[in-house]
């Protein structure tokens, strides 16, 4: 991992605005439109919602939010990496963040939603290098052949 800054920043900031439209065109490029589970500004500021970036040197690098869908199960969204910062280790720092906040939040399981397209490879290697394992849908997400559905067991703090 590089000299990366992890932290809670604010989902309406320019830069992260201009991100978070990378993200949506990534999306609508890979995915069909009523597969896309993409949260929009609203939802990213919603209460259950926490929103994090990357940083180095101010510099924004990436992107992720974690949404509490109850008080053991957390899940991973808007994980998306400026197209310049891939390969360095940005998403595995964000997706460590976002396992450690679950995890201090009593949360006993993290889950996350991405596409099985090509273009989700990198991310799927990501996860299941991390330990995250396919699962059913959760959430209100349906099967398809467009989406996989992961998840990750968290110890137990207790």
């Amino acid at each position: 991992m590089g000299p990366f800054v992890v932290g809670i920043d604010d989902p309406k900031a320019e830069d992260v605005q201009a991100l978070l439209s990378a993200h949506l065109a990534f999306a609508d490029q890979h995915s069909p439109p009523e597969h896309i589970h993409v949260l929009d500004l609203t939802r990213l500021l919603a209460p259950d919602v926490s929103f994090f970036s990357v940083r180095d040197n101010g510099q924004l690098l990436g992107v992720g939010a974690l949404k509490q869908l109850d008080e053991r199960h957390a899940e991973i969204k808007s994980m998306h990496t400026a197209e310049h910062a891939r390969g360095r280790g940005v998403a595995r720092a964000m997706v460590h963040h976002l396992v450690a906040v679950a995890r201090t939040r009593g949360c006993n399981r993290v889950s996350l939603e991405t596409g099985s397209m090509a273009a989700f490879a990198p991310a799927l290697t990501l996860y299941e290098s991390v330990g995250f394992e396919v699962c059913e849908p959760f959430a209100g997400y349906r099967p398809s052949r467009y989406s996989i559905c992961m998840t990750l067991e968290l110890e137990s703090l207790d």
